[in-house]
């Protein structure tokens, strides 16, 4: 789901976690993040609608990638 939400805007999209660095919008990239629940990541997004993909990706964390609970 993030990397479907992040490849919507034109700006670059990297998720750092534990020193390592990788293209949000790479769905290899992000499989061997292997960020597990609860890990704290950073969300680096550089570019002319950044702002708007940073909404974008937040709002999928903050409704919990729509899961039901």
């Amino acid at each position: 789901m993030i990397v479907r939400e992040a490849s919507r805007f034109d700006c670059d999209f990297y998720i750092q976690k534990d020193g390592y660095e990788i293209n949000g919008k790479s769905i290899i990239g992000v499989m061997t993040l292997a960020a597990e629940q609860g890990a704290t990541l950073s969300l680096v997004f550089d570019g002319n609608d950044e702002q708007d993909a940073a909404a974008a990706v937040a709002k999928l964390f903050e409704t919990g990638f729509g899961e039901v609970k």
